[in-house]
């Protein structure tokens, strides 16, 4: 039986100002995971981190697929998106 829950691809600004990003079925749960110092080691040393921007995908695979896509952009592209300007939403 296929999997069709939607998968939330996320960015997180963290207490230092850097950018973290992931995916997750429920990204709210997420953030209280990191916050609470048990998500990745790179968010645990930055806490607290707040939610900056979300994109729903259909499928586990779109979401890590996005997020890798975005991992490989340089940060100012990465600030770019979560400010919304929509020059940095594909490619």
């Amino acid at each position: 039986m296929p999997d069709t829950r939607a998968w939330t691809f996320y960015i997180l600004r963290c207490a230092d100002g850097s950018l973290y990003c992931g995916i997750a079925l429920d990204a709210a749960d997420r953030v209280r995971i990191h916050n609470a110092g048990q998500g990745a080691d790179y968010t645990a040393r930055r806490r607290p981190v707040r939610l900056v921007h979300t994109e729903i995908h259909p499928t586990k695979v779109a979401a890590h697929r996005r997020e890798v896509q975005v991992k490989a952009w340089r940060s100012g592209r990465k600030e770019q998106l979560v400010r919304g300007f929509p020059s940095a939403g594909s490619g």
